[in-house]
């Protein structure tokens, strides 16, 4: 279990038991809602709340986990999840629900932080690859449970449905963790592909502690990139549910995208991760970022008018969004060196918790103006800010040890 190979596929196993936490959320929302009497911006409040935790807690046990390794904090991991998400459905009041989506938004940071920790550590010379197929696992893996969920939703209620989930993430994670470990000081990575020499020359050769990173002012390009770029899609994941209530499609059109759209976003993040191992990580960037904009336009265009038109749209936004999970955790790995990864991606990742405001804003803006056209427009704006940003990056030299010990003192 030390090869690299299998190090990738545990870890891409307990990635894909903590999608379900983040994208199957909203298959949940509105029978909550209609149970309990909830109003929506309450309940979402509740993703808010796990995105934020789900991020950064994420430095810290970077940490930790670079120090100690991945596989006690996995086991915790697989216990906190599987109780939090099973607690979940026997919520009676908001806060409790808060409580427990937040324990499981703690262990999931665990898995992540730790897995694409692994990745960076075992194929330095193929990070793109390796974190997507990392990243693919919590972007797609909610399409194992998917058809589940909104059977059991259905049938026994949404209550049967986290509890049924819920034991089997935590006991399928724990098991897994196990297995884990980070590479001895004998490794020999694997050889790089022939066709990675454009991101090759862009690798750096030193490891810059955390505290160094942040004395480097590529940090902070990345940081708003990244809270950019995710913005849009953690918008769309949290509201799709309710997006399809109000433009008067069926739940049919909602179990389909809740099917398809987890498959372009695990595909977007192997596909572009991959692309970038050839083409560069920046220029990658720039289409990638570019085409999100276009497809989140074309949902209020185009996916407005029919469902077939929908569900298109909506899984070509997912393909152009998916690959920030694995283009930013290989371009910190590229810039900032394998040593510390772990917590370095860490804390690039809390981006994700910036942006995770945009949930619950576009639900508040729905209520408030009784359209979802804004934030549609509004992340696209962003998108293409990001777009520019990456742009600029490419004529940036890597950073150095030496460069970022100045910025950080002085």
């Amino acid at each position: 279990m030390k090869k690299p190979a299998a190090q990738l596929i545990l870890s891409l196993i307990a990635m894909a038991m903590i999608s379900s936490l983040q994208y199957s959320w909203n298959l949940f929302v509105e029978p909550m809602r209609e149970a309990r009497g909830w109003e929506l911006p309450g309940i979402q409040f509740a993703f808010f709340l796990f995105a934020l935790f789900q991020t950064f807690v994420q430095p810290l046990d970077g940490w930790f986990i670079d120090r100690l390794g991945p596989r006690g904090f996995i086991t915790v991991a697989g216990i906190l999840c599987g109780v939090g998400w099973s607690a979940m459905g026997y919520a009676t009041s908001l806060p409790q629900l808060y409580f427990f989506y937040v324990l499981a938004g703690i262990g999931a940071a665990f898995v992540y932080s730790g897995s694409i920790g692994s990745a960076l550590k075992w194929y330095p010379s193929r990070r793109g690859f390796a974190s997507g197929v990392i990243a693919a696992g919590f972007g797609g893996g909610t399409a194992l449970f998917t058809l589940i969920i909104s059977y059991l939703i259905r049938q026994q209620g949404y209550s049967a449905a986290f509890l049924f989930t819920g034991v089997i993430q935590g006991a399928v994670i724990t098991g897994v963790a196990q297995f884990l470990r980070h590479p001895g000081p004998d490794f020999a990575p694997p050889r790089p592909v022939a066709s990675a020499v454009v991101s090759k020359s862009r690798r750096n050769t030193e490891n810059l502690s955390t505290p160094e990173m942040l004395g480097t002012p590529h940090f902070y390009v990345l940081y708003v990139m990244f809270v950019a770029m995710a913005a849009g899609g953690l918008f769309v994941t949290t509201n799709q549910g309710s997006i399809v209530k109000s433009w008067g499609m069926t739940t049919v059109v909602l179990t389909t995208i809740n099917f398809i759209n987890p498959l372009a976003n695990a595909a977007s993040r192997i596909f572009w991760g991959w692309f970038s191992d050839r083409l560069g990580r920046e220029m990658t960037m720039v289409v990638a970022f570019l085409l999100q904009a276009g497809c989140l336009l074309s949902v209020v265009m185009f996916g407005q008018r029919s469902p077939t038109l929908f569900v298109i749209t909506i899984a070509l936004t997912f393909f152009t969004w998916g690959e920030v999970f694995s283009l930013f955790p290989s371009t910190s790995g590229d810039y900032f060196g394998s040593k510390f990864a772990t917590a370095n991606y860490g804390l690039l990742y809390t981006a994700k918790g910036v942006a995770s405001f945009i949930g619950p804003l576009g639900a508040f803006l729905y209520g408030q103006y009784g359209s979802w056209t804004i934030v549609f427009y509004g992340s696209a704006v962003l998108a293409l800010l990001a777009c520019v940003m990456a742009f600029a990056l490419r004529s940036v030299a890597l950073p150095k040890r030496a460069v970022a010990r100045a910025v950080a003192l002085g």
